[in-house]
């Protein structure tokens, strides 16, 4: 199984490139999972039913979110109704949706992290724990967005599971790190795929906006920057006997509007 996984779309521009790319990707590289982490889709912050539709219609098999997955309200009832959208397992009870799911033969399953981060349940726990309750019917190939703030939160992860996932795939910072690589195990790592997004940009907001934060430390409404969009992504070549990565690959690129 070759898998895609796509950093975190932000805003319009990220979902107009989704929808430029992402098909010719898939039939250029014989893509059979797409994953796209959409929580920042929806203006810069959260995600809502209609966009989630349109990603998932542009070619994502399945959408993951991270810390902003409650920024549009309305999306606490919408996440029920959308089969194929997740949202970090290791929030706490109470919390609607789900945090993994089986597509395409594969399970995917999202976690968020607890450094530099709001308080989360122990994510660590939460991922054993899924195994544990799936056993025998968890899938060989398993794949973990891991939307997570430090990279030594991250890299721990990635050897907390190491020969028990397939990949363990970093998101949230928007910032695409260059350490992907496979661990002794077999399972594929990087710290932070990176976003779809705005290039010109302070992680997608237009740098004016981020630069006025830091001078006045006055609050100031977020707006997605435009201009050519960035494009970051992996690439994971798994064995569907074993659920081993044979491979993990940055794919990136530029799309002007």
């Amino acid at each position: 199984m070759r898998v895609l996984f796509v950093g975190d779309v932000v805003g319009k521009p990220g979902r107009q490139a989704i929808a430029a790319l992402v098909p010719a990707i898939k039939r250029e590289r014989g893509i059979d999972l797409v994953i796209v982490n959409g929580e920042n889709a929806a203006g810069g912050a959260g995600l809502t039913g209609v966009i989630a539709r349109e990603i998932h219609d542009a070619g994502a098999d399945v959408i993951t979110n991270g810390n902003h997955v409650w920024d549009q309200r309305a999306f606490l009832k919408e996440i029920d109704t959308l089969e194929f959208c997740i949202r970090p397992l290791n929030l706490p009870p109470g919390n609607p949706g789900k945090g993994w799911v089986i597509q395409n033969g594969a399970l995917v399953a999202n976690a968020i992290g607890r450094v530099f981060m709001a308080e989360q349940d122990d994510p660590f726990r939460a991922v054993d724990a899924l195994l544990s309750e799936l056993g025998e019917r968890a899938p060989k190939i398993r794949i973990l967005d891991w939307h997570a703030e430090a990279t030594s939160e991250k890299l721990a992860m990635g050897w907390h599971l190491d020969g028990r996932f397939s990949a363990v795939l970093g998101s949230h910072t928007h910032v695409p790190t260059a350490d992907a690589r496979l661990l002794p195990q077999g399972t594929a790592l990087v710290a932070d795929t990176g976003m779809v997004g705005p290039r010109d940009s302070v992680l997608g907001i237009a740098p004016a906006i981020i630069v006025a934060r830091y001078l006045d430390h006055l609050p100031h409404r977020f707006e997605v920057a435009s201009g050519v969009v960035q494009f970051n992504s992996v690439v994971v070549d798994v064995d569907d006997q074993t659920g081993r990565a044979r491979s993990i690959e940055r794919l990136d690129r530029e799309w002007a509007p």
